[in-house]
Order: structure tokens, then sequence, then C-alpha cells
């Protein structure tokens, strides 16, 4: 049995006549960089995450670094972030000129340990964005509570959390502002490149939309220095159509993420990951951890299991930010987990005997391990 990490096409297919139709609005329209198809995205997309504001723009990378910017981060200011993320997330802040400044994360749920935070803060501290990795929330309350204690500015990076929730709220708009990807791959992707940023924050909505487009409030009057990250008005419409199938995709990830905890607790040596009590985790990856992950990575792919790694090397291990100094043992827990994550396929379309299949691979592979 074939069982591919990812089968985008599987999806396409299921909406392949309403995305058609979306498509060839927008070419009835021209309406095709901004406009009014990303201007309907963004108001659903924004009640969606109960927030009151969306700005749509060209990538989850260009999200991060607006809403840094929107909020005045800039050169000698430091970020708190973790260091068991993708890389734009670090990026971002030095795209501002700041300097990122890393927690190690939480053994269980792989998100910011909220008790080291206090001690990572300094007077140049101006914003720390946790991250909802794989698709769970961060334990927001006490990392909001350290923040307003020091008047600092919580983004959350939510490029991997379309539709997850913290205690009942879906996540973007808890803190000061929400940054999502819609990179093809995610929950909730586009066909191309695009992302958002959430908002209870008129001031800072209105600043990321004029940084969005060249620093313009009006056609060529430039009221600051900004960027194009206008997002197309294909990703838009496609993105309108595939928000309404959300959390019926959501709620699929979550049956399969249940079977996958079912038969990998019969295999001992498995770290499945865990829900914590306040989360509602939407599984855009379905990380295990294992000893021996790389035997185990070309095991399963001799059986034509399809897998992944999210991260195999954290932020401050990257060639990238050899400059910060930072060298293995900085951050134990990001590093043991790195060494260990190993991604399962995961996508709402997989069938219960890919997974029953699959969990049957790891099954052997740790048998063989066990009996020599």
């Amino acid at each position: 049995m074939k069982v591919p990490f990812l089968d985008l096409k599987a999806q396409y297919m299921s909406i392949r006549e309403e995305i058609h139709l979306a498509l060839q609005s927008v070419l009835n329209d021209t309406a095709f960089a901004g406009g009014k198809y990303v201007a309907q995205f963004e108001a659903k997309f924004a009640d969606y995450c109960k927030a009151d504001f969306a700005i749509g723009v060209n990538s989850g990378t260009s999200a991060l670094w607006l809403a840094l910017l929107g909020l005045g981060v800039g050169p000698g200011d430091e970020v708190i972030t973790v260091p068991s993320t993708f890389i734009a997330t670090a990026e971002a802040i030095s795209y501002c000129g700041a300097k990122p400044v890393f927690v190690d994360i939480d053994e269980q749920t792989y998100n910011l340990n909220a008790e080291l935070l206090e001690a990572a803060i300094t007077e140049r501290t101006r914003a720390i964005i946790p991250v909802h990795l794989f698709g769970q929330s961060a334990d927001l309350d006490p990392i909001l509570t350290i923040a307003r204690r020091h008047g600092l500015w919580v983004i959350e990076d939510a490029c991997q959390a379309h539709g997850a929730e913290y205690k009942g709220q879906r996540v973007g708009a808890i803190g000061d502002a929400g940054c999502f990807s819609f990179y093809p791959g995610k929950n909730l992707g586009a066909y191309g490149e695009a992302g958002a940023v959430v908002t209870n924050n008129a001031k800072l909505a209105e600043k990321i939309r004029m940084l969005r487009d060249h620093g313009q409030s009006k056609k060529y009057y430039h009221q600051m220095i900004g960027w194009n990250a206008r997002m197309e008005g294909f990703q838009g419409a496609i993105l309108e159509v595939k928000l309404k199938y959300l959390n019926a995709w959501n709620n699929a990830r979550r049956q399969h993420a249940q079977l996958y905890r079912q038969l990998l607790a019969e295999i001992p040596g498995v770290i499945p990951p865990v829900e914590a009590d306040y989360a509602r985790h939407i599984y855009h990856v379905y990380a295990i951890r294992v000893s021996h992950r790389d035997e185990l990575i070309k095991f399963l792919a001799e059986k034509d299991v399809q897998t992944g790694i999210h991260y195999p090397v954290p932020v401050h291990l990257q060639q990238a930010y050899d400059s910060l100094g930072l060298r293995p043992g900085s951050y134990p827990v990001a590093e043991r987990c790195a060494r260990e994550f190993l991604s399962l396929p995961m996508y709402p379309e997989l069938t219960d005997a890919q997974i029953e299949y699959t969990v049957q691979q790891i099954r052997q592979f740790m048998e063989q391990r066990t009996n020599g």
C-alpha cells in the first residue's frame, strides 16, 4: 500500500468545480492583485477567527514581518520566540533589524515553556512570538500575563494553526496580532503563496494595509516606506471557497489523530503527540518521537510510507544564525525533539486503512529492533 505524506490533488478534486468557478470569476473581473476577492476572503477569515480585522498578504513570512513592523519593532530591539519552529519566525524578526531571543519549549506540547519566559526578558525586549507548533496552541494565559506586566506585544505565530483553539477561543486574535500562512500544504492552503494578519487593533490593521501596499493609503500617495506584499486575487478567491470546508477538514484530521493515538499506544518506544487540556489541536503535523528515527524513515520508505521531519535542526543551530553564538546544549528540549521528531502522513483524505498500514510498519520496525 502506498501512503503519501500529503495528497493535495485529492482535496482539489473534491472541490474542483467550485475552484474553477472562483478562478473564472477573478478572470472575468480582472481582479488580480488585491481587490474584491481578497477583501471578501479577509472579511470571512476575520469572522472565522473572531477578529475585528484580517489583512491578506503574500505569505506567512510577510504576515510575521509586517506585524512586527506595524508594532514598531526595529533595530536594537529583541523579540522572544522558540527555537523549534520554521526559520521564518526568526527571519521576520531579523528583517526588522531586531534580534531573536529564544526560549526552550515544553516537552509535552512542544510550544514555548512559559516558566522560562520571564528570565529571557531584557530592557530591549519589545515582543513575544509564541508559535502554535503543529496545530496546537501555546499556553497563552501565562504568556499574556508576563507580556502585560512588562509592556510587551504578543504576536501569535498561527501559521500552522488555522482553527486551533485555546480554552475554547480560536487562536490568532487572542494576542495583539496573529499571523497565518496559507502555503498549499497548510490546513487552509492557497494554490500558491499567501498569508494574513488578524487583529482587533484598528490602528495596527490600517498600518499593515499600508505596509503591504508600498506604504500608500490611496494610490500614489505614500505615507511611509512599505513593500509589495499584497495577496493575489486568485488566492483570495480560492481561500474563500476552501474556508467553508476548514472545520470539516480539521475534524477529519482529529479523527485520524485519534486512530493513530489508539494504535500507537500499543507500541513501546513511540511517543505520540499530546493534546493539552486547554487546547483543541488541529494536527497540521502529526509528529511522533522515536529513537533511531533516521533508520525508521528508511524502513518506512521501503514500505511506501512517506514521512517528514519538522524540523531536523532548531533555528539557533542553523548556519544562518551562527552570529548569535549559540551552541548545542543551549536549548536541550528543542534539540532533543529535533533529533526524535518524525512526522507521519496527515491530511483529511487519509484513510483508516492507510493509518493502520503505517502503524503496522512502525510496529514491525520496533519489534525487529527489540528482537535484534
